[in-house]
């Protein structure tokens, strides 16, 4: 029986092993910091992402609008208890996107290989910067609403000093017109007060949290429209169309609340609307240079995609749901504390359940 000698045989036993070993590291890098290679037909892909703009388009428009055009049908309106069972579904679904969909991208994103192991492999920066955007945004919520507030006082202390002024001007007696100077102007009444900084909260909450989601359709919309396989873009098109669909019920519902003026209220519909499939056509026109994997591109991507799940996850709990499941409106109420659970819940697993694909 014939065999090779020791030498050869050991020798041959040790480059496969070597190949062996090193063989799933350069697959590994090939499809984790090449550009995509397989499938890729542009012309295909192209139909799609045209396919892909209208379709995100309509979905967007319809999921912000039908809390706006709720406003008109009498058990939709905020005043209404059902009305917090579908704000609470929009916070389920703003929450979700924060935590489902963008803060695992951005991490997946920023411990790429094809980024450097100093500094990006050494420490958290997806949870660094979703946290420093959190701290940002409670700032904004904070510094804004006290300025609203100071300005609305600083109003009705003005009306009041005129009114006095007038008064005592008319020959009436000073004592007289000041104490009954709360009953004659309806700015000064303590319940009107409170509604009015309730309003402007609204109005702070609806803005803070469309500057988060917009961050996040403008690089999901890049994402796709770059892309030249034509099943990434497929898959993309029906997951994306949903998850608009979802984000603008619960963009919609904050919009209703804040009571915008209508060109306000069309503005920010409209910019919602059309921020994703603007994003899908900068990615079309950027798709022969746009490097998907390039450390340029995975760095902008990471950072973007942190801080917008920050800002969706701090206002997802601290503007909509605390504010919300701590009214004492709700807390008095069992069937209504129920059925906004559910819809919480029913809220988040719809958009967890999209992750899937998108």
């Amino acid at each position: 029986m014939s065999s090779l000698p020791w030498n050869s045989a050991h020798k041959i036993i040790i480059l496969t092993s070597l190949l062996v070993v090193s063989l799933p590291a350069v697959v590994a890098g090939e499809c984790t910091c090449n550009d995509e290679s397989e499938h890729r037909n542009k012309t295909e892909a192209l139909k799609y992402k045209l396919s892909a703009i209208a379709a995100v388009l309509v979905s967007g428009c319809i999921g912000v609008s039908l809390p706006l055009l709720g406003r008109k049908i009498e058990a939709l309106r905020p005043e209404n208890d059902i009305f917090f069972m579908i704000k609470a579904f929009a916070a389920g679904v703003i929450l979700a996107t924060g935590f489902i969909h963008i803060l695992p991208e951005a991490f997946e994103t920023l411990t790429s290989p094809c980024l450097s192991q100093n500094p990006w492999g050494k420490f958290p920066f997806a949870g660094f910067v979703a946290m420093v955007a959190s701290i940002g945004t409670l700032a904004v919520d904070t510094i804004a609403t006290s300025f609203y507030k100071k300005m609305h006082f600083n109003k009705i202390k003005q009306v009041n000093v005129d009114e006095e002024a007038s008064n005592e001007h008319a020959g009436h007696v000073h004592v007289h017109t000041h104490a009954t100077h709360g009953h004659a102007h309806g700015a000064a009444i303590p319940g009107n007060e409170t509604g009015v900084l309730d309003l402007v909260r609204q109005r702070i909450i609806s803005q803070v949290l469309e500057l988060g989601i917009v961050v996040h359709s403008v690089v999901i919309g890049i994402s796709l429209g770059a892309s030249d396989n034509p099943d990434t873009v497929k898959t993309l098109l029906a997951a994306l169309s949903c998850h608009q669909f979802f984000e603008g019920m619960g963009l919609g519902g904050c919009i209703s609340q804040a009571k915008f003026k209508s060109l306000t209220t069309t503005v920010m519909t409209l910019f919602f609307s059309f921020t994703t499939p603007v994003g899908i056509a900068i990615g079309i026109g950027i798709s022969n240079v746009y490097k998907e994997n390039s450390p340029t591109a995975l760095i902008i991507e990471g950072i973007l995609n942190s801080a917008s799940s920050g800002i969706l996850i701090y206002m997802a709990l601290v503007d909509l749901l605390a504010a919300d499941f701590m009214n004492p409106r709700m807390q008095n109420n069992i069937r209504l504390q129920l059925g906004a659970h559910i819809s919480l819940l029913l809220g988040a697993g719809c958009m967890s359940f999209l992750a899937k694909w998108a």
